[in-house]
């Protein structure tokens, strides 16, 4: 068997299991980092391996790949930093490696979930981690915005701290699904915008998704009649 054709039969699995990782990463590992009871560094470098090697499976495209690689470069820079002496510029290297990796997995992962063919389950799945990628993309974009200007958001300190990775995501989500908590708040107008922006994608993708995937089960049921 051949790498085209074991990528063609486990492509759609893949999306499954990058799922996974992604829950892991967002509301175990995250939240146990903040709590204090997790090696940050350890954690985001191991996902990074089991992405980089997930997005292989799913795109086959080396581009993708020597972008996973490259994120996984900064990652490790930014560990070997943060080690030495904690500053600006490694936090700004998680931001940019998991923007990378954010922005390399919502094309992989679009690619695949909506190509022509049945709707499987696992492409179903591939929907929700597609929305899981964007908010993590987000993150990193908040995270560069709270680096630049301490004061750019209300409640929530941009900093390298363990709490870092939770408390974006948390404000992320809540802003995706406008749950509007009120807790924290963007007042950078960058920020802002950036914030109008997820939540209008939070409000439009479940309807583009389902008339997207209700099409392609249509097309597909067309093509075996």
């Amino acid at each position: 068997m051949t790498i085209d054709q074991l990528r063609e039969r486990w492509a759609d699995p893949a999306l499954t299991v990058l799922t996974v990782l992604m829950v892991v990463m967002m509301f175990v590992i995250a939240p146990l980092q903040a709590l204090g009871l997790f090696a940050f560094q350890v954690s985001e470098l191991v996902l990074a391996l089991l992405l980089v090697v997930g997005i292989f499976v799913i795109s086959g495209s080396p581009v993708a790949v020597v972008g996973m690689l490259i994120a996984l470069g900064m990652i490790v820079t930014g560990a070997i930093l943060r080690i030495r002496s904690p500053s600006i510029i490694d936090l700004n290297l998680f931001a940019g490696s998991w923007f990378i990796v954010g922005t390399t997995m919502a094309w992989a992962v679009a690619r695949q979930t909506f190509a022509p063919g049945r709707v499987t389950y696992h492409r179903v799945i591939g929907a929700v981690l597609l929305y899981l990628t964007v908010a993590v993309i987000f993150a990193a974009l908040y995270t560069f915005i709270g680096s630049l200007d301490p004061a750019a958001f209300v409640s929530m300190k941009v900093e390298d701290s363990p709490s870092l990775a939770s408390e974006v995501i948390y404000f992320s989500f809540a802003t995706m699904t406008t749950t509007g908590y009120g807790d924290v708040a963007p007042l950078h107008p960058v920020a802002r915008s950036l914030c109008n922006m997820e939540a209008i994608f939070g409000q439009l993708y479940p309807a583009t998704l389902l008339a997207r995937l209700v099409t392609l089960e249509i097309e597909h049921r067309r093509q075996d009649s």
